[in-house]
């Protein structure tokens, strides 16, 4: 009978051990087992940025990147962009189902009711700069935001969780926009609670003189569809962050401002402001041709952005949404004019066997920058777009951190590789 176990052979020692699979894993710590002396450390597994390793069981989001599937708590991404809003993907993301309409309706109440922020918050960001980042205005915003919550660091109290809750999600959105006021020398607009969490928030970024701001629906849906591509996207490098620091059962404002931080990265968050440089770089459809004989000979810096990922080896299904996506946006906008030079590197790099084989496909960052830039948002505000929808993401990322029984405080192992004990050499005699 076949048994859900690993046999392993040290040829340092000649031992056999016999290592439990539980869920398609081996437990690291079983490793430890393995010593050649009796006082030996034991036998760890080293796996730089986490290629091969398992640091949380979820049940939050799945993603098998070899069929292209991107599912929150079973759903598939294709049905929820089609059918829900970001408010009631939030709601499943967070609590595991979708919600009935009463529980949907009291959800919505208590978010729209929590998008205020107090005045001092206000002054805090004229703190800075004129020119400072808008994602380092949030990031430094969200840490703040713990000091005006100070009962949020009753993190074990589920409706202390559960307000902090309501103030994350609620307020993410105003932080962002105040930021883009900020950065672009316009005074602050105040959200309106009669609009939906993206007109709101579209309200709060463009209102200029109107009594009342009317947002497109299209942008709007568009918005709102963007939010949700963005909710989770399992362990990523945010979430692990936002884990790592929640580890240390600091409050959620602090958690997330790390998460944000690991956000701001041009690796991460700032990927599709690559996409447009190289869109720009190009200049024009008639040059890709070329471009494309550049990337594939390794000639200088050139890079294909936007194409391959860490976990998908197939076409990224949020791309598929996107590009749909774009259309509707372009109509009301008018279309990027570097619309049609992505449209023709996208079709050479996908007929050509150099990029297939390599198993390069458009990512969600090929055309999401294309339609930020649409709806006239600068680059600097494209990390910041993409955390007001991963917020959701978090926060559940944190709380199912929180209650698992086996999480402790984050403390990866090293392979020391430095000097032995060296004796002290005084200043006078080096």
């Amino acid at each position: 009978m076949p048994k859900d176990s690993l046999t392993v052979t040290d040829n340092r020692t000649g031992k056999q051990y016999e290592l439990q699979i539980e869920n398609g894993a081996i437990r690291a710590n079983d490793l430890r087992q393995m010593k050649v002396k009796a006082d030996d450390f034991g036998l760890m597994s080293y796996d730089p940025a986490f290629m091969n390793t398992a640091s949380c069981k979820s049940k939050v989001t799945f993603i098998d990147g070899d069929k292209g599937i991107l599912r929150y708590r079973g759903y598939p991404i294709e049905q929820l962009a089609e059918q829900s809003s970001y408010l009631e993907v939030a709601y499943l993301i967070l609590y595991g189902e979708l919600p009935k309409k009463e529980d949907l309706d009291n959800w919505k109440y208590q978010i729209t009711h929590h998008t205020i922020v107090h005045e001092n918050i206000k002054k805090f960001m004229d703190g800075f700069h004129y020119d400072a980042h808008p994602m380092g205005m949030f990031i430094s915003t969200m840490a703040a935001l713990s000091t005006f919550y100070p009962d949020a660091k009753a993190i074990f109290d589920k409706e202390s969780r559960q307000l902090s809750t309501y103030r994350l999600i609620g307020k993410v959105p105003t932080i962002a926009a105040f930021a883009y006021r900020h950065a672009m020398g316009l005074p602050y607009a105040y959200p309106d609670n009669d609009l939906s969490y993206a007109g709101n928030f579209l309200n709060m970024l463009f209102k200029m003189t109107e009594p009342k701001y009317k947002p497109n629906p299209a942008l709007e849906k568009a918005l709102d569809v963007l939010f949700i591509l963005h909710a989770d996207h399992e362990q990523n490098c945010s979430a692990n962050a936002m884990r790592s620091v929640g580890s240390s059962q600091v409050d959620p404002f602090s958690a997330l401002a790390g998460a944000s931080a690991a956000l701001y990265g041009p690796l991460h968050g700032g990927a599709n402001e690559a996409v447009l440089r190289m869109l720009k770089e190009i200049g024009s459809k008639d040059k890709v041709p070329a471009f494309i004989k550049e990337v594939k000979e390794g000639k200088g810096e050139k890079r294909l952005m936007g194409f391959g990922h860490r976990v998908y080896k197939n076409y990224d299904p949020r791309a598929k949404i996107i590009k749909k996506l774009a259309d509707d946006v372009f109509e009301v906008t008018g279309k990027n004019p570097l619309l049609d030079i992505a449209l023709e590197l996208e079709r050479i790099a996908l007929e050509d066997e150099y990029f297939v084989s390599r198993k390069l496909y458009p990512n969600v960052d090929f055309y999401s920058g294309l339609i930020y830039q649409a709806l006239k948002f600068p680059v600097d505000m494209f990390p910041v777009l993409f955390a007001i929808g991963r917020t959701a993401g978090w926060i559940a990322q944190w709380e199912e951190m929180l209650l698992d029984s086996e999480q402790k405080i984050a403390r990866p192992r090293q392979l020391y590789l430095g000097y032995n004990q060296r004796e002290y050499v005084p200043l006078v005699r080096r």
